[in-house]
């Protein structure tokens, strides 16, 4: 067919380049990380060859690597927060050419299921993500179908790893429709808790955050001029500052972006009555608490996850405007043959470390 000499080509034009084979991190079991060579992907129609240039390492990778991450499974190429260089696209009405930059959605949907169906790809049931339920973007090469693809729109290759993460902050900010003059706690001072703090911001909120780790919290109160910072050294002493704050009434909005059953109760706990919780945050434990404390107050509870093409082009168009300064968030940056170590010192420092990048 037409469709399979235009992918034959492509494919032979990147032969001829000399990109026969390539280099992949591969997340063997819990702990061990490995760099490995594999043959160049193959282009299918509809798709684009990447080159990645910068790749994020998720909280969610970091669980793959310590063997705490619900849906992961093993072999498993890590990566979902990329950005790339475009090095063979047919084409297409996207406006995409071989030698831009640009950056991905890297959740699949099946097209097909009531959620799909409703427009909600987002949450398909048989959602599968980079670097979770399928191979991820931490290769040298990979391919990705061009409705994915998204125009960096000249933004640095740093700058567009982090619009991903962003994403699943501004979805989850989104869910619970922040407005100006709401006051906002973010329980977790990781990257999705701060970059959710900073999406609050821009909606006008005034915003909290709250952490076990005190270096985060001065870094995200430093960095990204937040209102406040709570820190969470146990339930009591916790609830006690809740009520300072807020002068006994709670916080509008009340955002988990940890993932364990604490995290949760205390956004139950710091929450208004007519308030709002959001769960972002992933984890395999279960919580007991007495659930009629959502009938009480009323509470509004959302769950979010992974986020939309409208987030994408939204937070792309933001970060140009200058609105944000992404790169903050960056606290490391590894070279690629690095990367066992990246895992390791994320994994052992990571009461210290934000955003981990790696350079490939």
């Amino acid at each position: 067919s037409s469709a399979a000499s235009d992918v034959y080509k492509r494919q032979l034009s990147c032969i001829e380049k000399g990109i026969r084979k390539m280099k992949a991190i591969v997340i063997n079991e819990p702990h061990d990380v490995a760099v490995v060579e594999r043959p160049l992907p193959v282009i299918k129609p509809g798709e684009a060859l990447l080159k990645i240039l910068y790749g994020g390492i998720c909280g969610s990778d970091l669980g793959s690597y310590r063997g705490t991450f619900a849906y992961v499974s093993y072999p498993r190429t890590p990566g979902h927060e990329f950005s790339a260089e475009i090095v063979e696209i047919g084409p297409n009405d996207r406006g995409l050419k071989p030698g831009m930059v640009v950056t991905c959605n890297p959740y699949f949907n099946c097209e097909t299921c009531y959620s799909c169906q409703r427009g909600l790809v987002n949450c398909c049931t048989t959602n599968q993500t980079m670097g979770v339920q399928r191979e991820g973007a931490f290769a040298q090469y990979i391919t990705m179908p061009v409705e994915r693809i998204y125009d960096g729109k000249g933004l640095p290759a740093k700058t567009l790893a982090l619009i991903e993460p962003f994403c699943i902050s501004y979805h989850g900010v989104s869910r619970a429709h922040v407005q100006r003059q709401d006051k906002v706690l973010v329980i977790g001072a990781g990257t999705i808790g701060v970059l959710a703090a900073v999406a609050a911001k821009i909606k006008g909120a005034e915003v909290y955050i709250a952490d076990v780790a005190e270096e985060k919290l001065r870094y995200a109160m430093e960095e990204f001029h937040l209102d406040g910072t709570i820190l969470n050294d146990g339930p009591d002493s916790f609830k006690e500052k809740i009520r300072e704050v807020t002068e006994g009434n709670g916080f509008d909005v009340a955002i988990e972006a940890v993932g364990l059953p604490s995290t949760f109760q205390a956004c139950i706990d710091a929450a208004a009555f007519g308030g709002k919780v959001v769960l972002i945050g992933v984890g395999k434990q279960n919580l007991d608490f007495d659930f009629t404390v959502i009938q009480k107050k009323e509470l509004n509870i959302f769950g979010s996850r992974n986020a939309l093409k409208k987030d994408f082009e939204e937070l792309i168009d933001i970060v140009k405007s200058g609105k944000v300064n992404l790169e903050k968030i960056v606290t490391d940056t590894y070279r690629f043959e690095d990367a066992g170590r990246a895992f390791e010192e994320f994994d052992k420092h990571a009461g210290s470390k934000l955003k981990v990048v790696i350079e490939f």
